[in-house]
C-alpha cells in the first residue's frame, strides 16, 4: 500500500503537469491565434483607413475645384453686370448731357426773342408817340382849315362840314384810282411768275398719293386681361419689354390699347412690331422678349436697307455709299408734319431732275441732292443742330461732291447762295411740301393760330369782338360804330392786315372783314 502511494502521487503529479502543459500550450497557441488576428485586423483597418483617407482626399480636392469654379463663375457674371451697368450710367449721362445743352439752346432763343420782343416793343411805343403827334398836328391842321373855310366861305359849321368831306372823297377817290393802277401794274410784272406757281402746282396735284404714317405707335389689346399679362408680375413684363426696345410704355385707363413712345422712329417700330407679336403668340415673359425683340430688330433692319436700294433704284440715283442707302431706309419711319419723309425726299428728287433738266443743268446730281436733302432727319434725334447741318456732314463724309453737299446744307436758305443746285433742291422742297394735302397741322397748333388770329384782331381800339372763320383763312371784325367812323375803318383793316402779316405764321393768306354798323332798338309799348 505504501508502495503504491508515491507511485499515484507522480501519477497525479505528471498528469497535473501535463495538464498545466496542455493549458499553457493552449494558452500559448490561443494568444498567437489571436495575435494573428489581431494583427490582421488591425492591417485591414490600417487598409479601410487609407482608403477612406484617399477618397476624403479625392473629395476635398473635388470640393475645392467646384468652389473655385463657382467662385471665377460669380466673379464673371459681377463683372458682366458691372460692365453693362457701367454702360447704362454713360448711356444716361450722355443722354442727360445732351439734354441739358438742349435745354441751354432752347434758354439762348428765347433771351433772344425777349430781347426781340423788347425791342420790337420799344419801337411800337416810339411809333405810338408819334402817331399822337402827328394825329394833333394833324387834328390842328383841320381844325384850321375849318377856321379858315368858315371865314373865307362864309359858310356855317355843317355847310363847311359838307365841302370838306366831298374834298376828302375826291382825294380818297383819286388814291384809290392811283392804289387799283398800281395794283394792276403789278399784277402785269407777277403774272408770269404767278403762272409758273399755278402750273407747278396743279402739276404735283397729279403726283400719286401716299398714306402718311402717324408719329404715335399704338397697339390693340384684345382684353384687360392682357393688359395685366403685358405689365407682369409687379411690372417685370413691361420694365424687361422698355429696357430691350427702349421706348417707353404707356398703359392708361383707355381700353384696347397700348401707347409707345420714343423719340427714335425706327425703335418705336421695332417696339411696335414686337408687342404685336407677343400678343398674338400670348407667351409673354422677359425671355421670351428678348427673343421676339431681336428678331423684330433684325426684320426692321432688313427692311431698312431694302427699301433704301429700292428707292435708290426706282430714282435711279447711282453709287450711294452703303450707309447712305441706310439712312435713307430710316426716313420710311420718319414723319414731318403728318408728311412721309422718305416719300419727300423721293418728290423733291424727281422734281429736281426735272427742274434741271429744263434749265439746261445736269438732272443726275439734282435728283442725287433733292433725295439725299433731308438725309439728316435720320439721326437728327441722336445727333446736335438741325437737320441741313448734319446731312451736310454726312454727305461730306461719304464723299459727295461739293455742289450736293451745299443744296442738302443750304436748302432751307437759298436766298444767300447763288449756286444752282441749293436753289433747285429748294424750290422743288417748297413745292412738294405745300402742295395740296401733303401736309397737315396738328389740332393743337391749329387752335392756338385760331386763337391768336382772334387776339391780335380784337386787341386794337374801337373793335368789340373778332372771329375766325373759313379755318382761319379769313377773320371777321367788328367794330363799335360811335367809335370808329366809315373814313377810319379802312385804316383799321389795313392796319389788323398789317399786323397779322407781321406777327403771325400761316399758309396761303387771311382776308380781314370789317364790320361796322348801326343798329337803332326801339320798343313798343
Amino acid at each position: 500500500m505504501s508502495a503504491y502511494v508515491p507511485l499515484a502521487l507522480e501519477v497525479e503529479t505528471i498528469a497535473a503537469i501535463a495538464l498545466i502543459a496542455v493549458a499553457v500550450a493552449g494558452i500559448v497557441v490561443a494568444t498567437f491565434v489571436l495575435r494573428k488576428r489581431v494583427g490582421g485586423a488591425k492591417a485591414q483597418a490600417d487598409e479601410v483607413l487609407a482608403e477612406a483617407r484617399r477618397e476624403a482626399e479625392g473629395l476635398l480636392k473635388e470640393a475645392k475645384v467646384e468652389a473655385r469654379e463657382e467662385a471665377i463663375q460669380a466673379r464673371e457674371a459681377f463683372e458682366k453686370e458691372s460692365v453693362k451697368t457701367r454702360d447704362e450710367l454713360r448711356e444716361r449721362e450722355r443722354l442727360v448731357a445732351k439734354r441739358e445743352d438742349s435745354i441751354d439752346a432752347k434758354m439762348e432763343t428765347l433771351s433772344r426773342k425777349e430781347k426781340t420782343v423788347e425791342a420790337g416793343e420799344c419801337r411800337v411805343s416810339q411809333l405810338e408817340d408819334d402817331l399822337k403827334v402827328k394825329q394833333t398836328e394833324l387834328d390842328g391842321v383841320i381844325a384850321d382849315e375849318k377856321r379858315q373855310l368858315i371865314k373865307i366861305s362864309g359858310l356855317g359849321p355843317n355847310e363847311a362840314r359838307t365841302v370838306l368831306l366831298e374834298r376828302m372823297e375826291a382825294e380818297v377817290e383819286h388814291e384809290a384810282a392811283v392804289l387799283i393802277q398800281r395794283s394792276t401794274e403789278r399784277a402785269q410784272e407777277t403774272a408770269e411768275q404767278k403762272a409758273r406757281e399755278i402750273l407747278a402746282t396743279t402739276v404735283q396735284r397729279l403726283a400719286s398719293d401716299y398714306t402718311s404714317e402717324a408719329t404715335v405707335a399704338t397697339v390693340d389689346i384684345p382684353s384687360d386681361e392682357m393688359k395685366g399679362r403685358i405689365i407682369g408680375r409687379e411690372g417685370r413684363n413691361i420694365r424687361a419689354f422698355e429696357r430691350a426696345t427702349g421706348v417707353d410704355v404707356i398703359v392708361d385707363d383707355t381700353p384696347g390699347v397700348i401707347v409707345l413712345s420714343s423719340f427714335d422712329p425706327v425703335r418705336r417700330e421695332v417696339a411696335r412690331r414686337s408687342m404685336s407679336k407677343l400678343i398674338s403668340d400670348g407667351r409673354i415673359q422677359p425671355p421670351r422678349i428678348e427673343q421676339v425683340v431681336a428678331e423684330c430688330s433684325k426684320d426692321v433692319e432688313h427692311e431698312i436697307n431694302e427699301t433704301g436700294k429700292q428707292v435708290a433704284l426706282d430714282t435711279g440715283v447711282r453709287g450711294l455709299h452703303p450707309k447712305e442707302i441706310q439712312l435713307l431706309g430710316r426716313l420710311k419711319f420718319r414723319t414731318s408734319y403728318g408728311q412721309s419723309v422718305l416719300q419727300h425726299s423721293i418728290e423733291v428728287s424727281a422734281l429736281a431732275g426735272m427742274l434741271a433738266d429744263e434749265l439746261g443743268l445736269d438732272g443726275a446730281t439734282a435728283r442725287r441732292a433733292g433725295l439725299l436733302h433731308d438725309i439728316g432727319k435720320a439721326v437728327d434725334h441722336e445727333v446736335e443742330g438741325g437737320h441741313p447741318e448734319i446731312g451736310a456732314d454726312l454727305a461730306r463724309r461719304y464723299n459727295e461732291k461739293p455742289e450736293i453737299v451745299h443744296a442738302i446744307g443750304g436748302h432751307h436758305e437759298p436766298n444767300v447762295t447763288t449756286m444752282l443746285y441749293t436753289v433747285i433742291v429748294s424750290a422743288a422742297d417748297a413745292v412738294s411740301a405745300s402742295r395740296p394735302g401733303a401736309r397737315r397741322e396738328t389740332l393743337e397748333k391749329y387752335i392756338q393760330r385760331l386763337e391768336k388770329l382772334e387776339t391780335l384782331a380784337a386787341r386794337f381800339e374801337g373793335v368789340e369782338t373778332a372771329y375766325a372763320i373759313q379755318a382761319g383763312r379769313e377773320v371777321r371784325v367788328v367794330v363799335n360804330a360811335d367809335k370808329i367812323d366809315d373814313a377810319a375803318a379802312y385804316n383799321l383793316c389795313r392796319d389788323i392786315a398789317k399786323a397779322v402779316e407781321d406777327e403771325l405764321t400761316y399758309p396761303g393768306e387771311v382776308r380781314v372783314t370789317l364790320i361796322r354798323e348801326r343798329r337803332v332798338v326801339e320798343y313798343a309799348r
